[in-house]
Protein backbone atom coordinates (compact mmCIF):
# COMPACT_ATOMS: atom_id res chain seq x y z
CA UNK A 1 0.00 0.00 0.00
CA UNK A 2 1.25 3.20 -0.90
CA UNK A 3 2.52 5.47 1.61
CA UNK A 4 0.35 8.69 3.05
CA UNK A 5 0.87 12.13 1.66
CA UNK A 6 2.63 13.88 4.46
CA UNK A 7 -0.42 15.99 5.26
CA UNK A 8 -2.83 13.23 5.09
CA UNK A 9 -0.58 11.19 7.65
CA UNK A 10 -0.05 14.23 9.80
CA UNK A 11 -4.15 14.46 10.50
CA UNK A 12 -4.17 10.54 11.06
CA UNK A 13 -1.13 11.17 13.31
CA UNK A 14 -3.12 13.87 15.34
CA UNK A 15 -6.32 12.19 15.25
CA UNK A 16 -4.56 8.75 16.59
CA UNK A 17 -3.00 10.79 19.04
CA UNK A 18 -5.57 12.64 20.44
CA UNK A 19 -8.05 10.08 20.31
CA UNK A 20 -11.70 9.69 18.80
CA UNK A 21 -13.31 9.60 21.93
CA UNK A 22 -11.96 13.12 22.88
CA UNK A 23 -12.89 14.42 18.84
CA UNK A 24 -15.96 13.11 19.45
CA UNK A 25 -16.69 14.74 22.94
CA UNK A 26 -15.41 18.30 21.36
CA UNK A 27 -18.30 17.38 18.38
CA UNK A 28 -21.11 16.35 19.95
CA UNK A 29 -22.23 19.54 21.76
CA UNK A 30 -21.85 21.35 18.50
CA UNK A 31 -24.56 17.90 16.65
CA UNK A 32 -26.61 18.07 19.77
CA UNK A 33 -26.99 21.86 19.04
CA UNK A 34 -27.79 21.72 15.40
CA UNK A 35 -30.44 19.47 16.39
CA UNK A 36 -31.99 21.72 18.97
CA UNK A 37 -32.26 23.96 16.69
CA UNK A 38 -33.85 22.25 13.12
CA UNK A 39 -36.49 20.55 15.77
CA UNK A 40 -37.10 24.08 17.57
CA UNK A 41 -36.83 27.12 15.07
CA UNK A 42 -39.18 27.07 12.20
CA UNK A 43 -37.65 29.40 10.09
CA UNK A 44 -33.95 31.18 8.85
CA UNK A 45 -34.53 34.29 10.99
CA UNK A 46 -35.33 32.36 13.91
CA UNK A 47 -32.12 29.85 12.90
CA UNK A 48 -30.04 32.81 12.49
CA UNK A 49 -30.69 34.29 16.10
CA UNK A 50 -30.34 31.11 17.32
CA UNK A 51 -26.58 30.38 16.11
CA UNK A 52 -25.92 33.73 17.14
CA UNK A 53 -27.29 33.02 20.32
CA UNK A 54 -25.23 29.82 20.55
CA UNK A 55 -22.25 31.51 19.49
CA UNK A 56 -22.62 34.01 22.59
CA UNK A 57 -22.70 31.40 25.04
CA UNK A 58 -19.68 29.22 23.10
CA UNK A 59 -17.38 31.85 23.15
CA UNK A 60 -18.16 33.20 26.59
CA UNK A 61 -17.78 30.05 27.85
CA UNK A 62 -14.76 29.52 25.87
CA UNK A 63 -13.29 32.76 26.85
CA UNK A 64 -13.68 31.35 30.89
CA UNK A 65 -12.51 27.82 30.27
CA UNK A 66 -10.49 27.61 27.34
CA UNK A 67 -11.55 24.13 26.81
CA UNK A 68 -14.04 23.78 23.64
CA UNK A 69 -15.73 20.52 24.96
CA UNK A 70 -16.81 21.47 27.95
CA UNK A 71 -18.10 25.08 26.84
CA UNK A 72 -20.33 23.46 24.16
CA UNK A 73 -21.38 20.82 27.08
CA UNK A 74 -22.45 23.70 29.29
CA UNK A 75 -23.75 25.81 26.63
CA UNK A 76 -25.71 23.34 24.73
CA UNK A 77 -27.28 22.05 29.09
CA UNK A 78 -28.27 25.65 29.15
CA UNK A 79 -30.27 25.59 26.24
CA UNK A 80 -31.67 22.20 27.07
CA UNK A 81 -32.86 23.77 30.78
CA UNK A 82 -34.29 27.07 28.75
CA UNK A 83 -36.06 24.71 25.61
CA UNK A 84 -38.02 22.69 28.47
CA UNK A 85 -38.03 25.81 30.70
CA UNK A 86 -40.10 27.83 27.75
CA UNK A 87 -42.16 24.42 27.13
CA UNK A 88 -43.28 24.35 30.68
CA UNK A 89 -43.97 27.87 30.73
CA UNK A 90 -46.27 27.65 27.76
CA UNK A 91 -48.17 24.85 28.95
CA UNK A 92 -49.07 26.58 31.96
CA UNK A 93 -49.93 30.23 30.82
CA UNK A 94 -49.27 30.15 26.80
CA UNK A 95 -46.47 31.55 26.50
CA UNK A 96 -42.94 31.03 25.99
CA UNK A 97 -40.09 32.23 28.06
CA UNK A 98 -38.45 35.53 27.34
CA UNK A 99 -35.64 37.54 28.24
CA UNK A 100 -37.64 39.70 30.64
CA UNK A 101 -38.37 36.70 33.07
CA UNK A 102 -34.77 36.87 33.77
CA UNK A 103 -34.95 40.42 34.56
CA UNK A 104 -37.64 40.08 36.87
CA UNK A 105 -37.00 36.86 38.71
CA UNK A 106 -38.22 36.42 42.06
CA UNK A 107 -38.86 34.10 45.52
CA UNK A 108 -42.50 33.66 43.79
CA UNK A 109 -41.68 32.67 40.82
CA UNK A 110 -39.37 29.87 42.25
CA UNK A 111 -42.02 29.54 45.14
CA UNK A 112 -44.50 29.00 42.26
CA UNK A 113 -42.41 25.92 40.74
CA UNK A 114 -41.81 23.87 43.93
CA UNK A 115 -45.32 23.92 44.29
CA UNK A 116 -46.99 23.17 41.60
CA UNK A 117 -43.76 20.84 40.83
CA UNK A 118 -42.87 19.43 44.87
CA UNK A 119 -39.92 16.91 43.63
CA UNK A 120 -38.77 19.02 41.80
CA UNK A 121 -36.19 20.17 44.38
CA UNK A 122 -34.95 16.69 44.41
CA UNK A 123 -34.65 16.59 40.61
CA UNK A 124 -32.70 19.49 40.12
CA UNK A 125 -30.18 18.20 42.97
CA UNK A 126 -30.11 14.43 41.71
CA UNK A 127 -29.46 16.38 38.23
CA UNK A 128 -26.73 18.08 39.81
CA UNK A 129 -25.34 14.58 41.21
CA UNK A 130 -25.13 13.03 37.56
CA UNK A 131 -24.00 16.86 35.29
CA UNK A 132 -21.00 17.76 38.02
CA UNK A 133 -19.19 14.10 37.15
CA UNK A 134 -19.77 14.35 33.08
CA UNK A 135 -18.34 17.79 32.91
CA UNK A 136 -15.54 16.83 34.81
CA UNK A 137 -15.11 14.00 32.68
CA UNK A 138 -15.40 16.59 29.53
CA UNK A 139 -12.80 18.46 31.51
CA UNK A 140 -10.51 15.63 31.43
CA UNK A 141 -10.83 14.90 28.32
CA UNK A 142 -10.90 17.88 26.17
CA UNK A 143 -7.37 18.07 24.36
CA UNK A 144 -7.87 21.91 22.91
CA UNK A 145 -6.56 25.03 24.48
CA UNK A 146 -8.20 28.09 23.05
CA UNK A 147 -6.88 31.66 23.66
CA UNK A 148 -9.25 33.63 25.65
CA UNK A 149 -8.67 37.01 23.81
CA UNK A 150 -9.87 35.44 20.31
CA UNK A 151 -12.61 33.81 21.99
CA UNK A 152 -14.28 37.07 23.96
CA UNK A 153 -13.61 38.88 20.54
CA UNK A 154 -16.27 35.98 18.65
CA UNK A 155 -18.69 36.33 21.59
CA UNK A 156 -18.77 40.20 21.38
CA UNK A 157 -18.88 39.75 17.47
CA UNK A 158 -21.90 37.24 17.85
CA UNK A 159 -23.41 39.86 20.50
CA UNK A 160 -23.07 42.57 18.11
CA UNK A 161 -24.91 40.55 15.37
CA UNK A 162 -27.24 39.60 17.64
CA UNK A 163 -27.93 43.10 18.59
CA UNK A 164 -28.12 44.40 15.17
CA UNK A 165 -30.47 41.76 13.72
CA UNK A 166 -32.77 42.02 16.51
CA UNK A 167 -32.83 46.03 16.13
CA UNK A 168 -33.48 45.63 12.73
CA UNK A 169 -35.92 43.31 12.53
CA UNK A 170 -37.59 42.89 15.83
CA UNK A 171 -39.71 40.09 16.39
CA UNK A 172 -43.22 40.23 16.91
CA UNK A 173 -44.70 40.33 20.34
CA UNK A 174 -47.58 38.08 19.09
CA UNK A 175 -44.62 35.37 18.04
CA UNK A 176 -44.58 34.49 22.06
CA UNK A 177 -47.69 32.74 21.97
CA UNK A 178 -46.57 30.00 19.31
CA UNK A 179 -44.83 26.98 21.08
CA UNK A 180 -41.55 27.45 18.77
CA UNK A 181 -38.23 29.14 18.75
CA UNK A 182 -37.26 29.38 22.14
CA UNK A 183 -33.96 30.23 22.22
CA UNK A 184 -34.21 32.63 19.67
CA UNK A 185 -36.60 34.30 20.51
CA UNK A 186 -35.38 34.66 24.12
CA UNK A 187 -31.79 36.01 22.56
CA UNK A 188 -34.09 38.65 20.92
CA UNK A 189 -36.26 39.39 23.48
CA UNK A 190 -32.97 40.37 25.56
CA UNK A 191 -32.14 43.16 23.29
CA UNK A 192 -35.23 44.91 22.84
CA UNK A 193 -35.82 43.93 26.56
CA UNK A 194 -32.59 45.90 27.87
CA UNK A 195 -32.60 48.68 25.33
CA UNK A 196 -36.36 49.53 26.38
CA UNK A 197 -35.57 49.25 29.62
CA UNK A 198 -32.28 51.83 29.31
CA UNK A 199 -34.93 54.32 27.45
CA UNK A 200 -37.94 53.72 29.67
CA UNK A 201 -37.19 51.84 32.48
CA UNK A 202 -40.29 49.24 33.73
CA UNK A 203 -43.14 51.80 33.26
CA UNK A 204 -44.23 54.71 30.71
CA UNK A 205 -44.66 58.08 32.77
CA UNK A 206 -43.54 61.67 31.76
CA UNK A 207 -39.93 62.99 32.53
CA UNK A 208 -41.88 66.10 34.77
CA UNK A 209 -45.48 67.52 35.22
CA UNK A 210 -46.39 70.69 36.82
CA UNK A 211 -49.41 69.29 38.95
CA UNK A 212 -49.25 67.74 41.93
CA UNK A 213 -52.11 65.49 43.67
CA UNK A 214 -52.78 65.59 46.98
CA UNK A 215 -52.56 63.25 49.66
CA UNK A 216 -55.35 61.34 50.83
CA UNK A 217 -56.45 61.65 53.94
CA UNK A 218 -57.30 58.67 56.39
CA UNK A 219 -60.50 60.53 57.87
CA UNK A 220 -61.63 62.10 54.87
CA UNK A 221 -64.01 59.51 53.30
CA UNK A 222 -68.09 60.34 54.46
CA UNK A 223 -69.93 58.37 51.94
CA UNK A 224 -73.90 59.99 51.76
CA UNK A 225 -76.19 57.03 53.35
CA UNK A 226 -74.94 53.40 53.93
CA UNK A 227 -72.29 51.97 52.49
CA UNK A 228 -72.86 48.82 50.72
CA UNK A 229 -71.23 45.62 50.40
CA UNK A 230 -68.98 45.42 47.20
CA UNK A 231 -68.47 42.19 45.28
CA UNK A 232 -66.20 41.74 42.60
CA UNK A 233 -66.41 38.87 39.82
CA UNK A 234 -63.49 38.19 37.90
CA UNK A 235 -65.42 35.89 35.33
CA UNK A 236 -63.25 34.00 33.39
CA UNK A 237 -62.34 34.16 29.68
CA UNK A 238 -65.92 34.97 29.10
CA UNK A 239 -67.66 37.50 26.62
CA UNK A 240 -70.59 37.53 24.76
CA UNK A 241 -70.10 35.25 21.84
CA UNK A 242 -73.11 36.42 19.68
CA UNK A 243 -70.45 39.15 18.29
CA UNK A 244 -69.44 36.30 16.45
CA UNK A 245 -71.66 35.74 13.61
CA UNK A 246 -73.33 32.14 12.86
CA UNK A 247 -72.68 31.19 16.27
CA UNK A 248 -75.89 29.36 17.96
CA UNK A 249 -76.52 30.49 21.61
CA UNK A 250 -78.71 28.30 24.13
CA UNK A 251 -82.30 30.46 24.08
CA UNK A 252 -81.98 33.15 26.53
CA UNK A 253 -78.25 33.27 26.62
CA UNK A 254 -77.75 37.50 26.24
CA UNK A 255 -78.77 38.03 29.91
CA UNK A 256 -76.53 37.36 32.14
CA UNK A 257 -74.31 40.19 30.21
CA UNK A 258 -77.14 42.76 31.27
CA UNK A 259 -77.08 45.00 34.08
CA UNK A 260 -79.49 45.97 36.83
CA UNK A 261 -81.26 48.63 34.28
CA UNK A 262 -81.13 46.08 31.44
CA UNK A 263 -77.64 47.73 29.59
CA UNK A 264 -75.43 45.81 28.18
CA UNK A 265 -71.78 47.30 28.38
CA UNK A 266 -68.77 47.05 27.22
CA UNK A 267 -65.27 46.32 28.91
CA UNK A 268 -62.05 46.65 27.21
CA UNK A 269 -59.52 44.76 28.20
CA UNK A 270 -55.91 45.03 27.97
CA UNK A 271 -55.23 41.38 26.84
CA UNK A 272 -56.59 38.21 24.64
CA UNK A 273 -56.51 34.56 25.15
CA UNK A 274 -54.75 34.04 28.72
CA UNK A 275 -53.07 36.48 30.57
CA UNK A 276 -55.91 37.18 33.66
CA UNK A 277 -53.38 39.35 35.44
CA UNK A 278 -53.67 42.19 33.14
CA UNK A 279 -57.32 42.49 34.41
CA UNK A 280 -56.35 41.59 37.42
CA UNK A 281 -53.62 44.61 37.76
CA UNK A 282 -56.17 46.48 35.42
CA UNK A 283 -59.32 46.54 37.46
CA UNK A 284 -57.25 46.55 41.04
CA UNK A 285 -54.54 48.96 40.89
CA UNK A 286 -56.84 51.06 38.31
CA UNK A 287 -54.02 51.53 36.00
CA UNK A 288 -53.24 50.31 32.33
CA UNK A 289 -50.86 47.22 32.03
CA UNK A 290 -49.66 48.85 28.74
CA UNK A 291 -47.90 51.64 30.57
CA UNK A 292 -45.31 48.71 30.97
CA UNK A 293 -44.42 48.44 27.00
CA UNK A 294 -42.86 44.85 26.43
CA UNK A 295 -42.73 44.08 30.11
CA UNK A 296 -46.25 44.14 30.92
CA UNK A 297 -46.91 40.40 30.91
CA UNK A 298 -45.13 40.82 33.95
CA UNK A 299 -46.93 43.79 35.43
CA UNK A 300 -48.16 42.10 38.67
CA UNK A 301 -44.62 40.73 39.34
CA UNK A 302 -43.06 44.10 38.59
CA UNK A 303 -45.57 46.20 40.22
CA UNK A 304 -45.48 44.54 43.89
CA UNK A 305 -44.22 46.79 46.24
CA UNK A 306 -44.38 49.28 43.87
CA UNK A 307 -47.79 50.78 42.86
CA UNK A 308 -49.46 51.38 45.96
CA UNK A 309 -52.55 52.58 44.45
CA UNK A 310 -55.54 50.82 43.75
CA UNK A 311 -59.27 50.12 44.63
CA UNK A 312 -58.73 48.26 47.85
CA UNK A 313 -56.55 50.72 49.34
CA UNK A 314 -59.18 53.45 48.43
CA UNK A 315 -62.29 51.18 49.93
CA UNK A 316 -60.19 50.74 53.09
CA UNK A 317 -59.96 54.33 53.63
CA UNK A 318 -63.84 54.19 53.69
CA UNK A 319 -64.13 51.76 56.26
CA UNK A 320 -63.86 48.70 54.06
CA UNK A 321 -62.53 44.93 55.13
CA UNK A 322 -61.16 43.65 51.53
CA UNK A 323 -60.86 40.29 51.25
CA UNK A 324 -59.47 38.20 47.94
CA UNK A 325 -60.55 34.51 46.73
CA UNK A 326 -58.29 33.45 44.26
CA UNK A 327 -58.35 30.04 42.46
CA UNK A 328 -54.45 29.21 41.88
CA UNK A 329 -51.62 29.51 43.80
CA UNK A 330 -50.98 32.84 45.36
CA UNK A 331 -47.17 32.78 44.33
CA UNK A 332 -48.20 32.56 40.63
CA UNK A 333 -47.60 35.56 38.78
CA UNK A 334 -46.75 36.65 42.54
CA UNK A 335 -50.82 36.85 42.89
CA UNK A 336 -50.52 37.73 46.55
CA UNK A 337 -47.97 40.21 47.23
CA UNK A 338 -49.21 41.95 44.12
CA UNK A 339 -52.91 42.07 45.77
CA UNK A 340 -51.98 42.95 48.97
CA UNK A 341 -49.64 45.74 47.71
CA UNK A 342 -52.91 47.39 46.68
CA UNK A 343 -55.05 46.81 49.87
CA UNK A 344 -56.42 43.36 50.10
CA UNK A 345 -56.04 42.47 53.81
CA UNK A 346 -57.20 38.87 53.21
CA UNK A 347 -56.02 37.04 50.70
CA UNK A 348 -56.97 33.10 50.06
CA UNK A 349 -55.62 30.85 47.44
CA UNK A 350 -56.62 27.75 46.07
CA UNK A 351 -54.62 26.00 49.25
CA UNK A 352 -56.39 28.23 51.77
CA UNK A 353 -59.59 27.43 50.37
CA UNK A 354 -59.17 23.92 50.11
CA UNK A 355 -59.48 23.73 46.25
CA UNK A 356 -59.09 20.45 44.46
CA UNK A 357 -57.62 21.19 40.23
CA UNK A 358 -59.95 23.69 38.76
CA UNK A 359 -63.31 24.07 40.63
CA UNK A 360 -66.90 25.46 39.46
CA UNK A 361 -67.97 28.63 40.18
CA UNK A 362 -70.31 27.68 42.60
CA UNK A 363 -67.39 26.16 44.68
CA UNK A 364 -66.04 29.75 45.04
CA UNK A 365 -69.43 31.31 45.48
CA UNK A 366 -70.10 29.20 48.91
CA UNK A 367 -66.24 29.67 50.24
CA UNK A 368 -67.49 33.86 49.90
CA UNK A 369 -70.64 33.64 51.28
CA UNK A 370 -69.39 31.66 53.98
CA UNK A 371 -66.38 34.14 55.07
CA UNK A 372 -69.07 37.25 54.77
CA UNK A 373 -71.11 35.44 57.22
CA UNK A 374 -68.33 35.68 59.59
CA UNK A 375 -67.86 39.57 59.52
CA UNK A 376 -68.75 41.74 62.23
CA UNK A 377 -72.10 42.92 60.37
CA UNK A 378 -71.35 46.97 60.91
CA UNK A 379 -68.03 46.42 58.75
CA UNK A 380 -69.02 46.59 55.35
CA UNK A 381 -66.45 44.10 52.91
CA UNK A 382 -65.28 44.04 49.60
CA UNK A 383 -64.81 40.26 48.18
CA UNK A 384 -62.81 39.75 44.90
CA UNK A 385 -64.09 36.49 43.91
CA UNK A 386 -61.64 35.35 41.05
CA UNK A 387 -63.31 32.30 39.20
CA UNK A 388 -61.67 29.44 36.70
CA UNK A 389 -64.07 27.42 35.26
CA UNK A 390 -64.40 28.51 32.13
CA UNK A 391 -60.76 28.64 31.77
CA UNK A 392 -58.89 27.06 28.80
CA UNK A 393 -59.08 24.04 27.25
CA UNK A 394 -61.93 23.74 26.07
CA UNK A 395 -61.20 19.94 24.17
CA UNK A 396 -62.00 18.49 27.39
CA UNK A 397 -65.17 18.44 28.90
CA UNK A 398 -65.30 19.83 32.70
CA UNK A 399 -67.04 18.28 35.45
CA UNK A 400 -69.92 17.02 33.15
CA UNK A 401 -71.86 15.78 35.95
CA UNK A 402 -72.85 19.16 36.74
CA UNK A 403 -74.73 19.44 33.08
CA UNK A 404 -76.31 16.25 32.69
CA UNK A 405 -79.22 17.39 30.29
CA UNK A 406 -76.58 19.33 27.76
CA UNK A 407 -76.90 19.10 24.27
CA UNK A 408 -74.48 20.26 21.51
CA UNK A 409 -75.73 23.24 19.81
CA UNK A 410 -73.49 22.33 16.29
CA UNK A 411 -70.97 24.28 16.63
CA UNK A 412 -67.41 23.52 16.49
CA UNK A 413 -66.58 21.42 19.86
CA UNK A 414 -64.50 24.02 21.81
CA UNK A 415 -67.27 26.81 21.03
CA UNK A 416 -70.06 24.27 22.19
CA UNK A 417 -67.90 23.71 25.10
CA UNK A 418 -67.22 27.21 26.05
CA UNK A 419 -70.97 27.79 25.78
CA UNK A 420 -71.77 25.27 28.04
CA UNK A 421 -69.08 26.24 30.41
CA UNK A 422 -70.74 29.77 30.63
CA UNK A 423 -74.26 28.15 31.13
CA UNK A 424 -73.13 26.48 34.23
CA UNK A 425 -71.54 29.77 35.47
CA UNK A 426 -74.71 32.11 34.54
CA UNK A 427 -76.62 29.03 36.58
CA UNK A 428 -74.41 29.43 39.50
CA UNK A 429 -74.22 33.28 39.46
CA UNK A 430 -78.22 33.13 39.92
CA UNK A 431 -77.78 30.77 42.91
CA UNK A 432 -75.27 32.92 44.57
CA UNK A 433 -77.43 35.91 43.98
CA UNK A 434 -80.60 34.18 45.25
CA UNK A 435 -78.69 33.14 48.63
CA UNK A 436 -77.11 36.73 48.75
CA UNK A 437 -81.07 37.40 49.51
CA UNK A 438 -81.59 34.60 51.96
CA UNK A 439 -78.97 35.02 54.37
CA UNK A 440 -78.30 38.59 54.18
CA UNK A 441 -81.90 39.59 53.72
CA UNK A 442 -81.23 43.25 54.92
CA UNK A 443 -78.00 43.95 53.42
CA UNK A 444 -77.12 46.61 51.00
CA UNK A 445 -74.73 45.06 48.35
CA UNK A 446 -73.08 46.01 44.62
CA UNK A 447 -72.43 43.62 42.78
CA UNK A 448 -69.58 44.28 39.54
CA UNK A 449 -68.85 41.74 36.94
CA UNK A 450 -66.14 41.69 34.02
CA UNK A 451 -65.40 39.24 31.60
CA UNK A 452 -61.34 39.29 31.92
CA UNK A 453 -60.62 38.85 28.41
CA UNK A 454 -61.90 37.13 25.12
CA UNK A 455 -61.06 33.06 24.97
CA UNK A 456 -58.17 31.95 22.73
CA UNK A 457 -60.01 31.14 19.88
CA UNK A 458 -62.25 34.53 19.74
CA UNK A 459 -60.49 36.12 16.77
CA UNK A 460 -60.88 32.95 14.55
CA UNK A 461 -64.63 33.59 15.19
CA UNK A 462 -64.74 36.85 14.79
CA UNK A 463 -62.39 36.92 11.34
CA UNK A 464 -62.36 33.73 10.31
CA UNK A 465 -60.54 34.19 6.78
CA UNK A 466 -57.52 35.92 8.64
CA UNK A 467 -54.24 34.06 9.07
CA UNK A 468 -52.29 33.78 12.12
CA UNK A 469 -50.09 36.75 10.75
CA UNK A 470 -53.21 38.87 10.44
CA UNK A 471 -55.13 38.33 13.79
CA UNK A 472 -51.46 39.03 15.16
CA UNK A 473 -51.57 42.08 13.61
CA UNK A 474 -54.76 43.19 14.59
CA UNK A 475 -53.80 41.93 18.24
CA UNK A 476 -50.57 44.46 18.15
CA UNK A 477 -52.90 47.17 16.86
CA UNK A 478 -55.36 46.29 20.13
CA UNK A 479 -58.53 46.44 17.93
CA UNK A 480 -61.36 46.48 20.29
CA UNK A 481 -63.00 43.54 18.66
CA UNK A 482 -60.61 41.32 20.12
CA UNK A 483 -60.41 42.86 23.43
CA UNK A 484 -64.35 43.43 24.37
CA UNK A 485 -65.35 41.89 26.75
CA UNK A 486 -68.53 42.77 29.40
CA UNK A 487 -68.98 44.34 32.68
CA UNK A 488 -72.60 44.42 34.54
CA UNK A 489 -73.81 46.00 37.92
CA UNK A 490 -76.16 44.20 39.78
CA UNK A 491 -77.54 45.25 43.11
CA UNK A 492 -79.50 44.03 46.38
CA UNK A 493 -81.12 46.14 48.89
CA UNK A 494 -79.08 49.21 47.37
CA UNK A 495 -79.45 51.92 44.18
CA UNK A 496 -76.74 52.07 42.54
CA UNK A 497 -75.53 55.89 42.20
CA UNK A 498 -75.96 57.38 38.72
CA UNK A 499 -72.92 58.53 37.36
CA UNK A 500 -71.40 59.69 34.18
CA UNK A 501 -68.64 57.45 34.96
CA UNK A 502 -70.60 54.00 34.51
CA UNK A 503 -70.09 54.39 30.95
CA UNK A 504 -71.33 52.08 27.74
CA UNK A 505 -67.92 51.51 27.27
CA UNK A 506 -64.87 51.64 29.40
CA UNK A 507 -61.36 50.55 29.40
CA UNK A 508 -60.55 48.18 32.09
CA UNK A 509 -58.49 50.32 34.30
CA UNK A 510 -61.59 52.76 34.82
CA UNK A 511 -63.53 49.79 36.45
CA UNK A 512 -62.54 50.91 40.01
CA UNK A 513 -64.06 54.47 39.81
CA UNK A 514 -67.10 52.93 38.07
CA UNK A 515 -67.58 50.82 41.41
CA UNK A 516 -66.94 54.02 43.69
CA UNK A 517 -69.31 55.90 41.41
CA UNK A 518 -71.96 52.90 41.51
CA UNK A 519 -71.55 52.83 45.60
CA UNK A 520 -71.50 56.43 46.11
CA UNK A 521 -67.98 56.17 48.02
CA UNK A 522 -66.17 59.77 47.74
CA UNK A 523 -63.32 59.53 45.62
CA UNK A 524 -59.64 60.54 46.68
CA UNK A 525 -57.30 62.55 44.80
CA UNK A 526 -55.80 60.15 42.22
CA UNK A 527 -59.16 58.69 41.54
CA UNK A 528 -61.02 62.53 41.12
CA UNK A 529 -58.15 63.00 38.46
CA UNK A 530 -58.60 60.25 36.83
CA UNK A 531 -62.39 60.54 36.55
CA UNK A 532 -61.66 63.52 34.57
CA UNK A 533 -59.41 62.07 32.40
CA UNK A 534 -62.09 59.15 31.51
CA UNK A 535 -64.94 62.08 30.97
CA UNK A 536 -62.23 63.97 28.74
CA UNK A 537 -61.42 60.72 26.54
CA UNK A 538 -64.82 59.24 26.49
CA UNK A 539 -64.14 56.13 28.56
CA UNK A 540 -60.68 55.60 27.26
CA UNK A 541 -57.52 55.83 29.20
CA UNK A 542 -53.93 54.42 27.56
CA UNK A 543 -55.57 54.68 24.19
CA UNK A 544 -56.17 58.57 24.61
CA UNK A 545 -53.91 60.48 22.34
CA UNK A 546 -51.34 57.60 22.26
CA UNK A 547 -50.53 57.10 25.62
CA UNK A 548 -49.78 60.77 27.25
CA UNK A 549 -53.46 60.91 29.42
CA UNK A 550 -51.94 57.66 30.70
CA UNK A 551 -47.95 58.61 30.96
CA UNK A 552 -49.07 62.22 32.76
CA UNK A 553 -51.12 60.37 35.34
CA UNK A 554 -48.48 57.81 36.24
CA UNK A 555 -45.71 60.56 36.95
CA UNK A 556 -48.55 62.26 39.31
CA UNK A 557 -48.61 59.18 41.18
CA UNK A 558 -45.15 58.96 41.10
CA UNK A 559 -44.72 62.51 42.41
CA UNK A 560 -47.27 61.60 45.01
CA UNK A 561 -45.37 58.82 45.86
CA UNK A 562 -48.28 56.15 45.15
CA UNK A 563 -45.86 54.44 42.43
CA UNK A 564 -42.07 53.97 43.44
CA UNK A 565 -39.11 52.31 42.03
CA UNK A 566 -40.07 52.55 38.81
Amino acid sequence: MAPLPNSSAAIASGVASVGIWRLLAVAAPQLGALAVMMQTETDFGARVGFLLAWGILNFLWIALLRRPALSGALSLTLIVVLVLLSRLKHDIVQMTANFVDVMVIDRDTAAFLFTIFPNLRWSVIGAAFVTLPLMYALWWLDPFRIRRLPAAACALACLAALVGYSLTWPDEAWRGYYDDGYLSKFARSGVTAVSDFINYGFMESDAAVAERLKTPLLDSCHPAGRRPHIIMIHDESSFDIRRAAGVKVPQGYGGHFNSFDGKARTFLAESNGGPSWFTEYNVLAGLSSRSFGRFSYFVTRIATGRVERGLPLALRRCGYSTTSLYPAYGAFMSARSFQTTTGIQRFLDARDLGAKDVEPDSFFYDKALRLMSQEPPATPLFTFIYLAANHFPWETRFRPDLTPGWRGLGNAPVVDEYLRRQAMSFDDYSAFVANLKKRFPAEPFLIVRYGDHQPEFSPHLLDPDLDEAGVGKKLMDYDPRYYGTYYAIDAINFEPVRSPAVMDTVDAAYLPLVVQEAAGIPLDPSFEEQKKIMLRCKGLFYACKDGAEARRFNRLLIDAGMIKNL
